[in-house]
């Protein structure tokens, strides 16, 4: 498992989730400078510096529903809100979107090509907004200068890493069983023809070589596929044609998008289940979620009068029928962390919390607040 994997993860997963609100913003007529000032700063805490710095550091991954408890906080960071149902849907989306793409991916680098798109996005998002520019490309070059010469075996367990994660996840997608690229049971359809990766030959063809290296036979052989040799490899640089398409805005083109949970298998619900038994991990699960929160530093606009709800379904009713029907195995139970006041509840994360520390606020009694997060966590 890579130590290596948790911030693609975040900013592809960031990435769809702005692709997916700015499409619900446009659709529901929301005026451009409140829809504008969403945008700005959902990305101006998403890229927070202590937020990154943390972020970076090599460390596994844990749970959907930890990475499912800062996502909300990130998409409540503004004056638009949203009900569980529609928060539910967003991240099925997003996390569904992504997965698609680490399946598609030609080799395991090309990873870092989906992110950069997912940047270049961002980007755009704020291109008016030079503050909120400079600190995306701050964490661009983090990028860079983390992933650009890593091996390709590291890659390999980038994406085996993120795989494993998302592998008991067979939501349904309208756009994906409309484009034929998901299966009615939620899992995708993976093509058998298109461009190999860069650096690679078409299939078709045996080399036999002898013990000197030597070329002696050759064998074609029909390889099952149309397969075409890629123009180009992508640009890894700031600024720079990623060439493959994976990551980009498939929300670019306004089309209506569901989700359906009756295609989830049930060995995916037992699996699911067998999550929800006491995690081992759950002190270290909710030290890394402190740290995480701590980092994001959510500031609650001074006014709230010109708040405004975004449904991601197509009326009220359906928000609420999908609230109502989704099964009980599958919420994904957010967990709500205020990190800078539980540090006075607990020594270890007082430890951990230092460097975010804010105003000190009242004292609590030990192991009174701390140890009900801690019975949270166990529950996961």
């Amino acid at each position: 498992m890579s130590m290596r994997t948790l911030p693609l993860l975040f900013i592809n997963l960031g990435g769809e989730m702005l692709y997916i609100l700015d499409q619900r913003l446009r659709a529901q007529n929301i005026p451009a400078d409140k829809a504008k000032k969403v945008m700005n700063d959902i990305i101006t805490t998403m890229f927070n510096k202590k937020f990154m710095e943390e972020l970076f550091k090599p460390q596994e991954l844990y749970s959907k529903k930890a990475l499912r408890t800062v996502f909300d906080r990130l998409a409540h960071a503004s004056i638009m809100r949203l009900n569980q149902a529609s928060m539910d849907k967003l991240y099925d989306l997003m996390t569904m979107a992504f997965k698609y793409q680490v399946l598609l991916c030609p080799r395991p680098k090309d990873i870092l090509l989906v992110s950069f798109n997912h940047m270049d996005a961002i980007k755009e998002f704020i291109r008016d907004s030079p503050s909120i520019l400079n600190q995306v490309d701050e964490t661009f070059r983090q990028l860079i200068e983390m992933y650009s010469c890593l091996p390709a075996g590291e890659f390999q367990l980038v994406r085996q890493t993120l795989l494993i994660f998302f592998q008991d996840m067979h939501i349904r997608v309208s756009i994906f069983l409309k484009d034929k690229v998901q299966n009615s049971n939620g899992r995708f359809v993976l093509p058998t023809s298109g461009p190999v990766p860069w650096g690679t030959e078409l299939p078709g063809l045996i080399r036999i070589f002898n013990g000197s290296g030597e070329e002696v036979k050759s064998l074609e052989f029909p390889s099952g596929g149309n397969y075409t040799s890629p123009l180009r490899e992508g640009s890894f640089d700031l600024y720079g044609e990623r060439v493959i398409k994976l990551g980009t805005n498939m929300y670019s083109v306004s089309r209506p998008v569901e989700t359906h949970m009756s295609g989830t298998s049930k060995s995916s619900v037992s699996h699911t289940k067998e999550n929800a038994a006491p995690n081992p991990l759950a002190k270290e699960e909710l030290n890394l979620l402190a740290r995480l929160m701590g980092g994001l530093e959510v500031k609650k606009p001074a006014n709230t009068d010109g708040g405004f709800r975004v449904n991601l379904f197509t009326t009220d009713e359906e928000e609420e029928e999908a609230l109502i029907s989704r099964p009980p195995e599958l919420s994904y139970q957010v967990i709500n962390i205020q990190a800078t006041k539980d540090q006075h509840a607990n020594a270890e994360l007082a430890r951990i919390m230092g460097e975010f520390t804010e105003e000190p606020g009242p004292a609590q009694s030990p192991g009174s607040k701390g140890d009900n997060l801690l019975a949270m966590m166990d529950g996961l």
